[in-house]
């Protein structure tokens, strides 16, 4: 199985430059996991101290928020594609 990434231009530097990656993830859980094995720099701009993602980390499933379907228990399946995106505030 295998699941497309897509990193953000701020998570791209730790991931030698690439806008995505491939993972083999079954869970969005594992997909995170799989990251921050491969990119360990990458761990405090995805999860807290806990191992939950940061609050202000948006995950997609093709462009399904997980926080409305199961967070990090989220089933991937073959082909999925997982989007990571900063949260953006201003005024």
């Amino acid at each position: 199985m295998s699941v497309n990434v897509r990193l953000p231009t701020m998570l791209r530097p730790f991931a030698n430059g690439d806008r995505s990656v491939a993972s083999d993830g079954s869970t969005v859980g594992d997909v995170v996991v799989e990251l921050i094995d491969s990119y360990p720099a990458m761990k405090p701009n995805l999860v807290d101290d806990a191992g939950a993602l940061h609050r202000f980390v948006n995950v997609y499933v093709n462009d399904e928020d997980v926080r409305y379907l199961d967070r990090l228990d989220t089933v991937l399946v073959d082909g999925d594609e997982l989007s990571i995106l900063p949260a953006v505030a201003g005024g």
